[in-house]
């Protein structure tokens, strides 16, 4: 283990304590400080969505927006990390990169779980409906069932080499569906709301929470893909040493 791995090890558990103050900070800070936000900024007046009359009002449910969207990011930066392992891999045949592409998309799917049961609890909430087949939410959806079809495709391939060369290829075509569900809202119209936007700037009371968020989440993050690699790696040690011992027995 290199020196630097293990500096970043070393990091992980100090991340975890730092990012669970913040996201704690921020929750007390959202409502408790934050003002109510409007309702739904993208109906500015009553539409019809998932069958019922929709109207722009003040909801507490909005509080949910600075949870939804961190995590909604993290969950597709977890999946370009993916991509990225997925790629060192194919070029070095290093297993290495192979634990780190698993280990990313894990946690993408730890976060496209968040992301989605946040947005199902927001949508009810301000949309009248748990589910609207919408254009983020449909594509967000796809993106959702092909990071657990990356583990399908992984407990199916028994052979390593192949797992991680077909593991590899499919977290790249994955990783692909993360900026399409971005940039969704902007190329068809839709009722999700658009955050980052040129004119959708966030007042301080309601930005201070946001970054605290992401910046809590992020750490996090951190702390378990570390932790995870870790544990992975003394996994493989613990095999290769027992290999090494039926070899000498026989």
């Amino acid at each position: 283990m290199s020196n630097k791995t293990s500096k970043l090890d070393a990091l992980a558990l100090p991340f975890l304590i730092i990012g669970g103050v913040l996201i704690i900070f921020a929750f007390v800070f959202n409502f408790t400080v934050t003002p109510m936000a409007l309702g739904d900024i993208e109906v500015p007046e009553p539409a019809m969505i998932g069958g019922k009359i929709v109207t722009t009002t003040l909801l507490l449910s909005q509080k949910i927006f600075f949870y939804h969207m961190p995590v909604a990011v993290i969950s597709m930066v977890a999946l370009a990390f993916t991509a990225a392992y997925g790629i060192m891999f194919l070029r070095t045949r290093n297993t290495k990169y192979d634990i780190r592409a698993q280990t990313a998309t894990e946690m993408s799917l730890v976060f496209v779980s968040m992301t989605m049961v946040s947005g199902v609890a927001w949508t009810r909430h301000d949309w009248g409906a748990w589910w609207v087949w919408e254009p983020r939410l449909i594509t967000y959806l796809i993106l959702m069932l092909m990071v657990i079809a990356y583990f399908i495709l992984r407990t199916a391939v028994s052979d390593p080499e192949r797992r991680a060369t077909y593991s590899s290829v499919f977290g790249i075509i994955v990783a692909v569906n993360a900026p399409i569900s971005f940039m969704i809202t902007r190329l068809v119209p839709s009722t999700h709301p658009v955050v980052f936007r040129s004119d959708s700037g966030l007042p301080p009371l309601m930005l201070i929470p946001l970054l605290l968020t992401i910046l809590g989440f992020s750490l996090i993050a951190f702390a378990l893909f570390r932790q995870r690699v870790r544990a992975r790696q003394m996994e493989e040690q613990v095999e290769s040493l027992k290999l090494r011992l039926d070899d000498l027995r026989g």
